[in-house]
């Protein structure tokens, strides 16, 4: 479980392709000492699994499907990612909750800069849409926003100077691609209301449970 508050920009320094799956090595000032093979990191709001620590180069292996789902099969050395640590328990919970599976690729339509702040379109996939509410969570390349204004299919945030200066989406253009992970906890209300689960909810529900007044037309 991740937060979506960026500790590092690492750099892509190489991509090892293999028959069934991709090295990728990069550097980063993430302490090694506080790191070990097996630990989770967030690259790019992917969730991924530390292979290797060295003093300098970390290593990570990307599986088919991981390339097929996110933008990692856009990186090329010279690359710049945003790096996360996993949240250790206990830690305060900064931005929101996020797991690091991403739900979808969007794509940035506008950027409008406003003095030291920059305004951000993006335009987001369908299995995205449902969970983007106004002031609600999304993380962007694993970085924790808050929606401004949804439309259709596009929605807005506003980046202050602070967030600018510690990732790399004051360096995004439309057209580039992103990875998308909607509000965690509105994946779970979508999914008990719709009845994900079994019997959503209703009026009929509603009634059962006392939240709505006996139907006197019932017996």
């Amino acid at each position: 479980m991740f937060t979506g508050i960026i500790e590092d920009i690492g750099t892509i320094k190489s991509l090892d392709r293999r028959r069934d799956s991709v090295q990728l090595k990069l550097e980063s000032r993430l302490p090694p000492d506080e790191l070990k093979p097996g630990d989770s990191l967030a690259v790019n709001g992917v969730c991924l699994t530390l292979t290797e620590i060295g003093a300098e180069l970390l290593s990570v292996d990307l599986s088919h499907e991981t390339l097929a789902a996110t933008t990692l099969k856009d990186l090329k050395p010279g690359s710049r990612v945003h790096l996360e640590r996993a949240l250790a328990f206990g830690g305060r919970l900064g931005g929101h909750l996020v797991t690091g599976h991403v739900d979808g690729v969007g794509e940035v339509v506008s950027r409008t800069p406003r003095g030291p702040n920059l305004d951000l379109e993006f335009l987001a996939p369908a299995e995205v849409i449902p969970y983007l509410v106004p002031k609600g969570s999304v993380a962007v390349d694993g970085v924790s926003l808050t929606v401004n204004r949804p439309s259709g299919q596009h929605f807005f945030v506003s980046l202050v100077s602070h967030t600018l200066e510690q990732t790399t989406l004051t360096e995004r253009r439309p057209g580039d691609r992103v990875n998308l992970e909607a509000d965690l906890l509105g994946k779970y209300v979508k999914h008990f209301v719709s009845g994900g689960s079994g019997r959503g909810i209703d009026e009929q529900f509603l009634s059962e449970h006392g939240f709505m007044g006996k139907d006197p037309a019932k017996p």
